[in-house]
This record gives C-alpha cells, sequence and structure tokens, in this order.
C-alpha cells in the first residue's frame, strides 16, 4: 500500500506544533536569591548619631577689667598646670578734650591753693598752742601764790586742750588737702605720654592639657569675666547621644556601645549615665520627638582614639541584646505564616515552606532558634510567585 507522503508531512507538523505549545505552556523555574544559615554572633542594638567631648573643659577669663596683651599661644599647644597663659596690664584711662584738661588745670590750682591754705592755718594753730601753753605756765606760777583763783586756772587749761584740738585738726585739713592736690595731679598725668604705669597680672592655667580655642588672640580691651580661652584634657573623652525616650529605656548604665563612623577603626564604650529629664527636639522631618541625654565613657585604649577630638561626629551602636553562637539568616528571608514566621528552604530545585521561630532581628539578620540547620539554603526576599513545591532556579550571583 503506497504511503501518502503529503499525510506524513502534515502529520509530523502536527506533532512538532504540540510539542512545542507544551514547551511554550510547561511551568519554568522561578528564578530566586539564596542564602545559607550560618552561625555567628547575634546583636540587637540601638543606633545614633552622637559627639565627642571632653569631660572636663575650663574656660579661663579675665578677672578684672584690663587691656590684654596679644596671645602666643595656638590651638592645639600643651600647657601645664600653673603655666602663664595670658598677660593683662591696667586699662588706659579715656581720652579728654581740650575743656576737660583746663578744668582739671584748674582743680590741680584750686588744691594746690587748698595746702597752702591748710599750711598757713597749721601754723596759726601752732602760734596758738604756745601761747596757750605759755599762758597756762604762768597762771599755774600766780596760782601757787594764791594771787588768782581756781577758776582761772582751770580756764588756762581748757584752752590748752583747745588749742591742741585746734592744731589736731588743722593737720588732718593739710593731710586732705594733700590727697585732694594729688589726685588733680593723677588727672593730667595722662596728657604727658598717653601711657598708664602700673604692673602686669599674669592669668595661669589651672589645669594641664591642650588649648582647645582662643577666644581672643590679640591685644584687646576686656572687661570683668571675658572669656580668653580654653583649656582641656583630650585624653579624658567622653560621647553625648541624644536617645529617643523609647531605645533610652532599654539603654541602662553598663550597657556596653560600638563607637563607629568616626574616622578611624570602630572603638568600645559603656554607657555612663542616661539623664532623668527629657527634652522636645523636632526631626528634619518637622515631627516632635522626646529624646534624652546620653553619656558614653570610652573604654578602648586611648592610643587607639588619640585622633579623635573635643565634638566630633561618631555614630553609636548601644548592645541591648547578644547571642552567640546564633543560627543567623537575612531578614528578608522571613514572612509572616499564621501565628508566626517562615522560610522557603531551597531542596534540590523545588522550594518548601518551613515554619520557624524567631528569636530576634536586627537590620540585617534574624535569629533562628528551631526550624533550621546551619548550611541550610533559604530564598532570600522569595517573589509572590514562590509557593511550596515551587520548581526554583537560584540566581548565581
Amino acid at each position: 500500500m503506497a504511503i501518502d507522503k503529503s499525510a506524513l508531512a502534515w502529520g509530523a507538523a502536527a506533532l512538532a506544533a504540540i510539542a512545542a505549545l507544551a514547551w511554550a505552556f510547561w511551568p519554568r523555574p522561578v528564578e530566586v536569591e539564596a542564602a545559607a544559615a550560618r552561625l555567628g554572633r547575634f546583636e540587637q542594638a540601638i543606633e545614633e548619631d552622637g559627639r565627642t567631648r571632653l569631660k572636663d573643659r575650663y574656660t579661663i577669663s579675665a578677672p578684672v577689667a584690663a587691656r590684654l596683651e596679644r596671645i602666643t599661644l595656638r590651638e592645639g599647644d600643651r600647657v601645664a598646670a600653673g603655666d602663664t597663659v595670658a598677660v593683662l596690664r591696667p586699662v588706659m584711662p579715656s581720652m579728654v578734650d581740650e575743656r576737660s584738661r583746663l578744668e582739671a588745670q584748674a582743680r590741680l590750682r584750686a588744691a594746690s591753693a587748698g595746702v597752702d591754705r591748710a599750711n598757713a592755718r597749721t601754723g596759726r594753730a601752732r602760734i596758738a598752742l604756745q601761747e596757750a601753753r605759755l599762758e597756762l605756765q604762768r597762771t599755774e606760777q600766780l596760782a601757787a601764790g594764791g594771787f588768782v583763783s581756781p577758776s582761772k586756772l582751770d580756764s588756762a587749761r581748757l584752752g590748752l586742750a583747745g588749742a591742741q584740738r585746734e592744731l589736731d585738726t588743722a593737720l588732718a585739713e593739710l593731710d586732705l588737702a594733700g590727697h585732694d592736690r594729688e589726685q588733680a595731679a593723677a588727672v593730667l598725668r595722662q596728657f604727658a605720654g598717653g601711657t598708664t604705669q602700673g604692673g602686669t597680672l599674669s592669668v595661669r592655667s589651672p589645669v594641664p592639657g591642650v588649648v582647645l580655642r582662643v577666644a581672643q588672640p590679640s591685644e584687646n580691651t576686656l572687661p570683668a569675666g571675658a572669656a580668653l580661652l580654653d583649656v582641656g584634657d583630650p585624653r579624658q573623652m567622653e560621647v553625648v547621644s541624644e536617645l529617643l525616650t523609647t531605645d533610652a529605656v532599654q539603654a541602662r548604665p553598663g550597657r556596653p556601645v560600638v563607637i563607629e563612623r568616626w574616622g578611624g577603626a570602630p572603638i568600645d564604650g559603656r554607657v555612663r549615665r542616661v539623664d532623668p529629664a527629657a527634652f522636645t527636639k523636632v526631626s528634619a522631618l518637622g515631627i516632635e520627638e522626646q529624646r534624652v541625654i546620653t553619656v558614653i565613657d570610652i573604654t578602648s585604649p586611648q592610643q587607639q582614639w588619640q585622633a579623635m577630638g573635643d565634638g566630633f561626629r561618631v555614630v553609636v551602636r548601644v548592645i541591648t541584646n547578644s547571642v552567640e553562637p546564633a543560627l543567623l539568616v537575612p531578614v528578608g528571608a522571613l514572612f509572616p505564616h499564621k501565628d508566626g514566621m517562615a522560610v522557603y528552604a531551597v531542596d534540590g530545585s523545588r522550594a518548601r515552606l518551613q515554619p520557624v521561630e524567631v528569636g530576634g532581628r536586627n537590620g540585617t539578620d534574624a535569629w533562628i532558634r528551631s526550624g533550621l540547620k546551619p548550611g541550610q539554603r533559604i530564598i532570600v526576599y522569595p517573589p509572590a510567585t514562590v509557593g511550596d513545591g515551587q520548581r526554583v532556579k537560584v540566581r548565581q550571583p
């Protein structure tokens, strides 16, 4: 029997079309990313910005109003306790116009005339005292012979005492007039050369350390209490961070801290104090937040952070929970399942739903208490098309 070649051709074409359709609509494996569960150290931490500051910062000020000489110290210079850091001189008097100068000269002449008048009065008082003393001597001689009454003798004695008081008063007025003349002459001394005479006052550092800031580098006239420079010991450093009150509850004193992103390798610290009172701070998004100051001591050796200075920006991580060893998986592998959490484990070329017990999570890893074994591969960020038993293909990095 003859075979129809056209029928065979049509049959072959139909089979090829059916095979092509079957291949086109056959379910393909879903491409996924996978990672292996591993043993490591799990940490939960509070991460926040902070800044460094010296534990003790000393601001040296001018104790009196004075003229400051130029300070030669600069930021970073070391000083010892008792070293002179600034020199103060008396303040120059204010400039006086011609009228005031003439008035001062007139006051000086008047004061000189007052001294002359006091001298004349003193001389008159001395003569009166000498006369009273002679009168008393004559009266005593006459009283001894009975030629004058006792009342006359008493009057002579009182006259001598009064003359002595007059001399004392004249001497006091002479001294006062002399001081007035000196005061009037002092006002005119500024016109002689425009400079002031007097000693200097040395301002000394109370502690050893480093100059942090020079507030008045140039010569200047300063009031009492004006800041001159800041001194501190850079070896006594601490870190201050403003934590949210909800986080500060967990950052109890004694918690370990990792200080990083300051420009060097991470260093260790420990929470020393959490302030008892919070304050309101507006965030960059305009949200009011309640924050509290947290003070952290640096526990790493000073050689590891000696390049860190006062006011440096840092990032602190306050460790609130730490487990080692712990079974870790990427936090993106978890998803809710019933009343707990689950992951998709890679079983050959299939995805298997695997419920797990989660002990904790941080920004990158999740701590798995049970449900997985070390080295077991799991799907990270599983797509919505992945289900239990779904064929998967692990995407190569």
